[in-house]
């Protein structure tokens, strides 16, 4: 079959791979699409020292054409969807760093991949095969950081620093379907209109002051993943008791913060990363229920993979870019 090698001393290739069998409990999938996170980028970075070769890519949709022994639930031919957040059932039962499809193990930038059927569901029938292919791993973020962590309920107030990535739109989608209020910033005029387009209710330039522009209006959850560089201003707009839910760090890791700042107002400071087999599958219901679309920024073919990947690196993308198989 052909896939996109990574390789730590030759970077990324379009090249022949082992084409596995499915062993008991698995499934071969014939992929047709897959989507680009900004954790492949990471991945690659973080394993650049070492001698190490993989296939990247966590997010997958396409036909079941192989059934190991033992697979019961599915059938030859269902059109279906991966979950890469691996060996994660129950959403109490968080692991200390979550295991995710793509590096080491073997990934979905390949025409065909071989995995386990726990790690499967139905592709919906209203999403296209590039719709589902880019949906898995941004919109099980978004869903654990809003609902399970963030406990985002109709009728709060939202903020989303830094709209545009695929993470950020599903939260404003997500958001947007229970009629909670929502603001977003970024220092990109265009993000902010696409963001007004899908519903946003407040645009806030990243560099302004925002306690002023809000008046006497704060949050009840916000939702990061910049870091360092706003950290200290989420303090100023958020409710007493309200919820900072953190889920990356572009900006860097390290922030310097006043004790006195954080406790007198009760904020609740939650980490979070990716989800469980639960919250998947509470999450393909909550789309499903509300004809969610996942917001496509581009799409390439799997051989153009560094086209996709530059487009990635340049941070201009609004929502999520995608890889056909064919």
């Amino acid at each position: 079959m052909k896939a996109v090698v990574y390789q730590s001393q030759k970077g990324l290739s379009y090249q022949e791979a082992e084409n596995k069998r499915s062993g008991p409990g698995e499934v071969k999938i014939k992929l047709k699409a897959a989507g680009l996170n900004r954790r492949d980028l990471f991945v690659m970075n973080q394993k650049r020292s070492q001698e190490t070769s993989y296939i990247p890519g966590s997010d997958g949709a396409g036909i079941i054409t192989e059934l190991g022994k033992d697979v019961t639930d599915f059938n030859l031919y269902d059109e279906v969807l991966i979950n890469p957040s691996l060996d994660w059932h129950a959403a109490k039962d968080v692991p200390e760093t979550p295991h995710i499809l793509g590096g080491p193990s073997k990934g979905t930038f390949a025409e065909y991949i071989v995995i386990s059927s726990k790690n499967i569901v139905k592709k919906p029938a209203y999403l296209s095969w590039a719709e589902a292919g880019v949906l898995s791993l941004s919109a099980l973020t978004a869903y654990r950081a809003l609902f399970t962590k963030g406990q985002l309920k109709t009728g709060q107030y939202l903020f989303i620093p830094g709209i545009g990535s695929g993470v950020a739109t599903y939260a404003l989608l997500f958001a947007k379907a229970i009629d909670a209020k929502v603001s977003v910033s970024s220092r990109d005029k265009a993000k902010l209109h696409k963001a007004k387009a899908l519903g946003a209710d407040q645009l806030l330039p990243t560099e302004s002051d925002w306690k002023t522009e809000l008046r006497e209006d704060k949050f009840d959850v916000i939702l990061d993943s910049i870091g360092a560089a706003l950290f200290p201003k989420y303090f100023d707009v958020l409710k007493p008791d309200g919820n900072l839910v953190h889920f990356g760090a572009s900006s860097g890791d390290n922030i310097t913060l006043s004790l006195r700042s954080f406790f007198y107002p009760q904020f609740n400071i939650l980490g979070t990363s990716m989800g469980s087999a639960e919250e998947f599958e509470q999450m393909i219901q909550f789309i499903s229920h509300y004809r969610i679309k996942p917001v496509v920024d581009s799409i390439y073919p799997l051989i153009e993979i560094e086209r996709a990947m530059e487009r990635m690196q340049s941070g201009n993308q609004f929502g999520n870019i995608g890889l056909v198989m064919e």
